[in-house]
């Protein structure tokens, strides 16, 4: 009975978003300028914080001295946290997500997870399926930048090509953080069809428009506490239809985060 509801649910959910799915014509900027400004104020603030959190070890990575968490995460598990302010979700038409992931790896070093970090090459075999392709544009000791192309399936396939600045620094050898803030995000129409193309700015979506993803990782009982956080802004959800569709598309950076957590975590193992 349950499978079935699921069905139903699913159904109806395609019947909504198809309308939705297809290009849109030509019209206003996506997003608007106050939801972009409203992103940025959010990561200023969040980067401020995490700058006072990376000053020094203690406190270096959230929530570390929290006996409760460590001993989830000591029984291999993932901590999982919904860090968005009631009330500051939304913003003129689209909505901001903010979460958190912690994870422990045991055996593991600060200098492996930037080794991980950096290998964009391996990338595709990593965190397949959502990563099909990365490219390196440029790498030195501090920074980066690269190209990734996303696929993730949910309800529809949603196809993005995203390059991303990303910086690496530590405060010691058992300290390292890294931060991704990203520049560009293409929506691709019909992946690998005679018809691929990347959709302008009007004809989007709006399934991801920016994302800033900080890692922070501290060596301690015998292995490797990682943490990753996410900020992203995406469309808002129609007028009428948050009743069916706000716990999906909320879901979906939850599910983006845990997966990319798990991944990171098992190559770490490896």
């Amino acid at each position: 009975m349950r499978q079935q509801i699921r069905v139903v649910v699913l159904v109806l959910m395609i019947v909504i978003l198809y309308p939705i799915w297809k290009p849109r014509s030509a019209n206003a900027e996506a997003p608007s300028a106050e939801a972009a400004a409203a992103f940025d104020r959010y990561a200023a603030k969040v980067e401020a914080r995490l700058a006072q959190q990376h000053a020094k070890s203690k406190g270096f990575v959230a929530g570390a001295e929290d006996s409760s968490k460590s001993i989830v995460l000591q029984q291999g598990q993932l901590a999982l946290e919904n860090l968005m302010p009631t009330g500051e979700a939304e913003a003129d038409g689209a909505m901001l997500h903010h979460w958190r992931g912690t994870a422990f790896v045991p055996g593991a070093t600060g200098a492996k997870f930037e080794q991980v970090l950096r290998d964009y090459g391996d990338y595709p075999s990593r965190f397949a399926p959502e990563v099909v392709r990365a490219t390196v544009l440029s790498m030195s000791a501090a920074e980066a930048r690269a190209k990734l192309r996303f696929r993730q399936k949910h309800v529809l396939t949603v196809v993005l090509d995203a390059t991303y600045d990303v910086r690496f620094e530590q405060l010691d050898a058992e300290h390292r953080y890294s931060m991704s803030r990203s520049s560009s995000i293409k929506e691709i129409w019909r992946e690998g069809s005679p018809e691929e193309r990347a959709l302008s700015v009007q004809e989007e979506h709006g399934f991801l428009w920016r994302q800033n993803t900080y890692w922070s990782c501290e060596e301690r009982d015998g292995g490797l506490l990682i943490q990753i956080e996410t900020i992203s802004l995406t469309r808002d959800i129609p007028r009428g239809l948050g009743w069916a569709l706000r716990g999906y598309v909320e879901s979906i950076p939850r599910e983006t985060l845990a997966f990319t957590l798990t991944r990171m975590r098992e190559a770490l193992r490896r």
